[in-house]
């Protein structure tokens, strides 16, 4: 079945970064198009960013264009967000999923961004 296992988040300052890395397994993940997702407590799930089979279209929230990018290795199937100069409302727990609404997300890692 499919397993999505998030990892790479932690506690940053802001202005700081991270990468986040989800390895996937039980389908085929160079033909499905992923996306990363996020949530506050008490709110909730937030589209931010997907890219395509092929890795060469991405597309991302406003708030998070121009910080975050988004790639994949399809040879280790593994799904990766670069989050540069992050704020404290970045703040939430990640999520990658298939398509665009994080079918099959796992876990998820949390994002911590304080000083």
């Amino acid at each position: 079945q499919v397993q999505l296992v998030e990892s790479g988040g932690g506690l940053v300052r802001p202005g700081g970064s991270l990468r986040l890395s989800c390895a996937a397994s039980g389908f085929i993940f160079r033909t499905q198009v992923m996306s990363w997702l996020r949530q506050v407590p008490g709110e909730g799930l937030t589209w931010v960013s997907t890219i395509n089979r092929d890795g060469d279209s991405t597309y991302y929230r406003d708030s998070v264009k121009g910080r975050f990018t988004i790639s994949r290795d399809n040879a280790k199937n593994t799904l990766y967000l670069q989050m540069n100069n992050l704020k404290p409302e970045d703040t939430a727990v990640y999520y990658c999923g298939i398509d665009r609404v994080g079918t099959g997300r796992g876990q998820g890692t949390q994002v911590t961004v304080s000083s």
